[in-house]
């Protein structure tokens, strides 16, 4: 199993579970992704992401995205595309 960075956590809204993520490499709705930090290590599937309250299918080098996450997230998380 490949890994690739395609982001990094910069802030989590623990009311709705969201994680912003600011996106390095290209990350789309479906990818499995690995989240992984100093007590963060989860995988899950992209199900949905929003830039600026509107929903999106890719997200690309530069955006900041909300990403619906499974468990806690913290800021300096790492996400990697699982490939």
């Amino acid at each position: 199993m490949k890994e690739k960075e395609v982001g990094k956590i910069t802030h989590f809204y623990d009311q709705i579970g969201v994680g912003v993520v600011k996106v390095t490499d290209k990350l789309s709705v479906g990818d499995k992704i690995h989240i992984k930090g100093h007590t963060t290590d989860f995988e899950q599937e992209v199900a949905s992401m929003q830039l600026e309250h509107a929903s999106l299918k890719e997200a690309k080098k530069g955006h900041d995205v909300g990403l619906k996450v499974d468990q806690e997230v913290r800021e300096h998380d790492i996400v990697y595309k699982v490939v």
